[in-house]
C-alpha cells in the first residue's frame, strides 16, 4: 500500500440477493485530499461506503487502511481513527437523545472501561457544537432539529471523534445554503489539518468548486483522480447516461 494512500479498494464485488452492484471495484484514495464519489441512484456509491466500513461483506476484494504509522490494516485495527456520517435519510430521528448525547457518541473510542464521558470529553463537544453553529442546542432533542441542523450534529459528531479519516454519506442532501456552506468550510478545514475526507456527493455543478479529487461509479469505476483530469464530460457521460446494467455472470452489459 503506497503511503500516499488512506484507503485502498482491491477488486471488490458486491451483491445483494445474489445480484451483484458492485463489480470488481478498485480505487486509491488519497491522504490530505477532499475526495467526492459520484453515480447515478442506485451506482452503489453507498454500497461502496458500507463495504469499506464494514457493514457490509463483499463477495470478493480487499480494503486496506492507513492511519498515522498503521499501514495496510483492516478497518477494525483502525476504526476508532474512521469517523462516519450516514445518510440523514437512514437514521431514526425519533429516538430519545439530547443533542448533547448525539455528539459524545463520537467520544465513545477514547473512554475507558467505565464508558462515561469525563470533563474534556463534554468540553470537545461544546467545542464541535460552536464550530457547527449549534452552540446553544445542547440541550434540544435530537427530534426537534431541522434537517439542515441534524447534518450539523452529526458532524459535529464526527468531529469530536478527532478522527483522521471522514467518510460522509450524503452530507450535504436536503440542506440549504447556509448549512451547505458551513459544511463544505469545515471539511475542507480538515484537510488542511492533515485530514482525510470522502463524501458521497450528488451535485454535480459543485464537484469543481469544492473537491480535489473524485471517483466516478455505476456499479464499476469509470473514472478516478484529480478533478482536473477525471471529471471530464466523457466519464459523466459514460457515469450517468450508458446502460450498465450487470448482465449473465455479473459482468457489466
Amino acid at each position: 500500500m503506497d503511503k500516499a494512500e488512506a484507503i485502498r479498494v482491491d477488486h471488490l464485488t458486491v451483491a445483494y440477493d445474489a445480484k451483484p452492484v458492485l463489480w470488481d471495484i478498485s480505487i486509491q484514495f488519497k491522504k490530505e485530499r477532499l475526495t467526492a464519489v459520484i453515480g447515478p441512484n442506485g451506482a452503489g456509491k453507498s454500497t461502496l461506503i458500507k463495504s469499506m466500513l464494514s457493514f457490509i461483506q463483499p463477495i470478493t476484494g480487499s480494503i486496506s487502511f492507513s492511519v498515522d504509522d498503521q499501514q495496510d490494516r483492516a478497518y477494525k485495527a483502525v476504526k476508532n481513527r474512521v469517523a462516519y456520517v450516514p445518510q440523514n435519510t437512514t437514521v431514526d430521528w425519533d429516538f430519545p437523545a439530547t443533542v448533547m448525547d448525539v455528539v459524545l457518541m463520537g467520544r465513545y473510542g477514547h473512554l475507558g472501561w467505565i464508558r462515561r464521558p469525563g470533563k474534556k470529553d463534554k468540553e470537545i463537544a461544546k467545542q464541535m457544537l460552536l464550530k457547527v453553529g449549534l452552540p446553544t442546542f445542547a440541550s434540544r432533542q435530537i427530534s426537534q432539529l431541522s434537517g439542515g441542523q441534524r447534518q450539523r450534529v452529526f458532524l459535529a459528531r464526527a468531529l469530536a471523534q478527532e478522527a483522521d479519516i471522514y467518510i460522509m454519506d450524503e452530507p450535504l442532501a436536503g440542506v440549504d445554503m447556509k448549512t451547505e456552506r458551513i459544511i463544505m468550510q469545515l471539511l475542507k478545514g480538515l484537510v488542511r489539518q492533515g485530514k482525510t475526507v470522502i463524501v458521497v456527493h450528488h451535485d454535480l455543478q459543485t464537484v469543481k468548486q469544492y473537491f480535489d479529487d473524485v471517483v466516478l461509479i455505476n456499479r464499476e469505476v469509470i473514472a478516478e483522480g484529480s478533478v482536473k483530469e477525471a471529471f471530464t464530460e466523457e466519464a459523466i457521460d459514460q457515469t450517468y447516461h450508458q446502460d450498465r446494467n450487470l448482465g449473465e455472470g455479473g459482468h457489466p452489459s
